[in-house]
């Protein structure tokens, strides 16, 4: 893959003005190379998404700790509704940017769903953007699912951008920031973890 050097930093500088912290960058055959199983099912992957897939760029939005400790409230859904429309809307003009250099790219929702009511007959998404995320160097995951960060813990939202261009890989993010202390078995309001199969 010919790798475009100045690439990169101008992708980190454009996000950095859009007020979006974390970057992160992958290959798109790194979703050919499963780190752990069960893994993305290939048709979930960039490559069957949007067939020019080179590499994938990620966008980590964090959400603050004093709101998340609101919940539920109205405060709280809000920022996730504010959240994820500054992630699409910064996708966007990332992908808008690209394509205008010359790099035939695509921005993912942030929700790779319809409706509510259509993940209650077929719980999926088309697109993780965790494993996304963990593939770009941006975190681990926990015993619960969740992508770990250094910066934010579990509170960032991310999204993504597919592209044609090469861009330098991030390296993955060596060790496991998950401690297996257990807090999010407790603090899960609905008990949906056991506790006992990690």
């Amino acid at each position: 893959m010919a790798a475009h050097p100045h690439l990169k930093e101008e992708v980190r500088s454009r996000c950095a003005e859009m007020g979006i912290p974390m970057v992160g960058f992958a290959t798109a055959d790194r979703w050919d190379r499963p780190p752990f199983e069960p893994w993305v099912p290939e048709e979930f992957r960039p490559k069957s998404i949007f067939p020019e897939t080179k590499s994938v760029i990620v966008l980590g939005l964090p959400i603050t700790l004093p709101i998340v400790e609101t919940t539920p409230s109205i405060a709280y859904h809000t920022l996730y509704e504010t959240a994820n429309r500054m992630l699409d809307q910064s996708a966007y003009a990332l992908s808008n940017y690209l394509n205008a250099k010359g790099h035939a790219s695509i921005f993912i929702p942030r929700d790779g769903y319809g409706h509510l009511s259509v993940l209650r007959e077929r719980p999926i998404a088309f697109f993780s953007h965790r494993h996304a995320a963990y593939l770009a160097g941006l975190g681990t995951f926990g015993v619960n699912n969740v992508l770990l960060t250094r910066e934010y813990g579990p509170r960032v939202r991310f999204g993504a951008v597919f592209t044609a261009a090469g861009i330098e890989p991030d390296p993955l993010m060596e060790g496991d920031l998950c401690t297996r202390c257990m807090r999010c078995v407790d603090a899960c309001p609905a008990k949906a973890l056991s506790g006992q199969d990690y």
